[in-house]
């Protein structure tokens, strides 16, 4: 973890570049507005630049306050395992991550931003579990999405559980791949997530995807903003008393449903279970500012109590979702 003053400017200034029109790339949601305090990361800490997965991993351990700026691909030999008050941002057009993913656990403040997560076998890119104030900001995640490889080869993309709370995703590029975002991993463990689970998803694209996107149980998400394309089976699924309010949202091409609260977990979602699929109870739902649904299925059996957000933000107008999305999603657009 050499550091300069100079490869530090240098590398900061490779993350700045125009933001798209009409796009703000500023922390929105919950994970600002809680009643911990905002997201910040590794603010006010020590500043290095890491180029090596051991250097990595000795840079984002601890409760101290860091920003690690990363540049390259990294190889990780086992999970990357995050401490507290980390601000983990990839240079320029992005940093890679492979063969392992990211655990964020037991962890508060964080922040992860312009990675490309690839191909993780057999586990989540990224683990989100009893940890609090995360933002999860214009990264790319990316694995297969096919019969060949079925829908448990590679896992979750961005799955948050186990009592996490005060969290925002957004600005994410989530493309072929079968499970991708769950929220809450056992319907057993109501006790450990009932009441928690605050999480925003705003601005992300979801591109020739299975199911959850996301799936979720006994928290409260608010999901804006968001571009569904080929999204073949379940989108949006709120199940065993978790709560969804859904606005702004634009659902294209080959997908099937695009919101649910039935409880019934599918067997394309979860194929381990019976061939009717692996029942819970429902969820709830609300609807704000109008959606563009498309052709896809909308399925809502009972409404929630949550119909406002508790925080400000901005929406964007329902005919420009697709591109200021396309625009401003993934690597290298940090603005």
């Amino acid at each position: 973890m050499k550091v300069s003053l100079l490869n530090t400017l240098a590398y900061m200034a490779a993350l700045v570049t125009a933001a798209p029109s009409g796009c703000d790339f500023s922390l929105v949601g919950f994970g600002k507005d809680n009643p911990i305090g905002a997201t910040t990361g590794g603010k006010g800490g020590r500043i290095v630049t890491v180029t090596t997965p051991e250097a990595l991993a000795s840079a984002v351990e601890g409760n101290e306050p860091r920003t690690v700026y990363a540049k390259g691909t990294f190889n990780l030999t086992s999970r990357l395992r995050v401490g507290s008050n980390k601000s983990i941002i990839g240079v320029g057009k992005g940093a890679e991550v492979r063969q392992n993913g990211v655990t964020i656990a037991n962890s508060t403040n964080v922040i992860l931003r312009n990675f490309g997560i690839r191909f993780i076998v057999d586990n989540d890119g990224i683990t989100v579990q009893n940890s609090t104030r995360v933002w999860i900001d214009h990264n790319e995640f990316e694995s297969e999405f096919s019969q060949e490889v079925g829908p448990d080869y590679y896992d979750g993309q961005c799955d948050i559980v186990r009592g996490s709370d005060w969290i925002t995703v957004s600005w994410n590029y989530f493309h072929n791949h079968w499970k991708s975002s769950l929220i809450g991993n056992s319907d057993v463990l109501r006790d450990v997530d009932f009441g928690k689970l605050h999480i925003t998803y705003h601005h992300n694209y979801w591109r020739n995807i299975g199911t959850r996107g996301p799936a979720g149980r006994f928290g409260h998400q608010h999901i804006y903003n968001n571009l569904y394309v080929d999204f073949h089976y379940q989108a949006i699924h709120s199940r065993s008393d978790n709560q969804v309010l859904v606005e702004g949202n634009v659902f294209k091409g080959d997908t099937r449903t695009a919101l649910t609260t039935y409880g019934l977990v599918i067997p394309e979602d979860s194929p381990n279970t019976s061939p009717e699929g692996d029942p819970e109870i429902d969820g709830f739902a609300n609807l704000g500012a109008k959606n563009d649904f498309g052709n896809s299925d909308v399925n809502i059996t009972q409404k929630g109590t949550f119909y406002k957000a508790p925080y400000r933000y901005k929406l964007t107008p329902l005919d420009r979702v697709e591109s200021i999305v396309k625009q401003g999603v993934g690597l290298g657009n940090l603005g």
